[in-house]
C-alpha cells in the first residue's frame, strides 16, 4: 500500500518515525510507522530530516514498519 507521510524523528540506524497523512486505508491515517530506507535512497545516500515529506510503502503482513522511496524537493519561496 502506498503512503505519504511526514518524518517526525530520526533514529539510528537510518531509521524514522513517520506519521502517515495519507492512506488507502483509514485504519492507517495519522498513525505513527517505523521507517527505514529504500534501497536506491540508501545507495545515492539521499538525506531525510524531520518534517521531510516523504512517500512509501506498507506491506500488508507488518502494518507498523514502511519503506521509505521517495522524499518530496522543498523549493524555497522566492523573495521580490
Amino acid at each position: 500500500m502506498e503512503i505519504e507521510g511526514v518524518i517526525e524523528q530520526c533514529l539510528p540506524n537510518t531509521m524514522f518515525r513517520v506519521r502517515v497523512t495519507q492512506a488507502p486505508a483509514e485504519s492507517l491515517k495519522s498513525k505513527i510507522l517505523l521507517g527505514t530506507l529504500a534501497g536506491k535512497m540508501r545507495l545515492y545516500r539521499i538525506r531525510v530530516l524531520p518534517g521531510d515529506e516523504v512517500k512509501g510503502y506498507v506491506s500488508k503482513y507488518d502494518l507498523g514498519k514502511c519503506k521509505i522511496t521517495y522524499r518530496s524537493i522543498k523549493t524555497p519561496l522566492q523573495q521580490n
